[in-house]
């Protein structure tokens, strides 16, 4: 069994929807994942405008398109941060940021994830991918110096703040994948386990794998999703490449996106230090069978080359599992 590919639209949202289902289309895409942002998938509207929805439907279907996920990355980033800012106010809609009170946008951004469940489930879509803040990563240097009631803290706020949102989910049968990524609750793998053991490792709550944010902190992507294999609910393929020359840092040293003096960079996937074979491998090994998100972030390459690229790349791992055993003709028919 081979995978499904779709395309994040999170990186094209300054485009129509329409415009990104040709592009999509063309490149030779399966689907999109819908982000919740500019107008391809618009919570408030799915859930007030009765025809909303029938619109986006049409439109995929306008052009042989499906959509297995939507998500909401920005507005779950506000649900738990502990700081609230002018970071915040540019990625959030306005009426979640409101008057700009960091409390009052926590509970608005909660409750706008919970009506993403809701929308995504009168789409028939069954998982809402997304970011979930944290109140403690801005302790991760551990100075000063940071005692364990602090972070045990940062995990029960997490839990006291999502398992409300994850009730939701529950009740609308949608799942919640979490993107495992530096800024968040669960950034690397021991954050993952004490996330996942936070909520009591309910169903609703899983992992969307994007390898990119692995790479750079020389955590093995195969070996995670090995060992994370009953809660991977998505994946994204994006890529990142180390530069450890000696001046540039892991931490990225406030350069910007492309900048060549940082450490490492994102760059579209098949140009960087992901090892697509092994993520493939692995993959047809735990029995994933979900959709596979093309997510193009690369600072030196155009979209409109590094996305149709980038499917054509991870195609090639996309080999199907032989329908027997190598050595078979070897055994007399044990």
């Amino acid at each position: 069994m081979t995978h499904r590919f779709t395309l994040f639209t999170g990186q094209w949202a300054d485009l129509p929807l329409e415009e990104v289902c040709r592009i999509a289309r063309d490149a030779g895409f399966d689907g999109l994942e819908l982000a919740c942002w500019g107008d391809h998938f618009e919570v408030d509207k799915a859930l007030a405008d009765p025809g909303y929805l029938d619109s986006r439907r049409q439109l995929l279907e306008k052009y042989g398109l499906q959509c297995w996920a939507v998500s909401n990355h920005l507005v779950g980033q506000a649900v738990c941060d502990a700081i609230i800012d002018e970071r915040h106010r540019a990625i959030l809609p306005a009426e979640v940021w409101g008057d700009g009170d960091p409390e009052g946008v926590r509970r608005r951004a909660a409750t706008r994830m919970e009506d993403t469940a809701r929308a995504a489930a009168a789409f028939g879509v069954n998982t809402v991918i997304g970011f979930t803040g944290s109140a403690i990563w801005h302790l991760v240097a551990m100075f000063p110096p940071v005692t364990e009631a602090m972070v045990e803290r940062g995990y029960q706020d997490f839990a006291d703040r999502w398992n409300p949102v994850l009730d939701v989910f529950d009740a609308e049968g949608v799942r919640f994948a979490h993107e495992v990524h530096p800024g968040e609750i669960a950034y690397d793998y021991w954050t993952t386990d004490r996330a996942l053991r936070a909520v009591d490792h309910r169903a609703a709550f899983g992992l969307n794998f994007d390898p990119s944010h692995f790479v750079w902190q020389d955590i093995d992507p195969a070996g995670f999703l090995y060992d994370f294999r009953d809660r991977v609910y998505h994946v994204d393929c994006k890529e990142a490449r180390t530069r450890l020359d000696g001046r540039g840092g892991r931490l990225g040293s406030h350069l910007p996106w492309g900048d060549p003096r940082r450490g490492w960079d994102f760059v579209s996937a098949g140009h960087g230090d992901v090892r697509w074979e092994d993520v493939f491998r692995m993959l047809r090994s735990i029995g994933y069978g979900g959709p596979v998100s093309v997510e193009w972030e690369d600072a030196g390459m155009d979209r409109l080359h590094g996305a149709p690229e980038a499917l054509a790349r991870l195609k090639e791992y996309d080999f199907s599992p032989p329908s027997a055993s190598f050595d078979a003709a070897f055994g007399g028919g044990r």
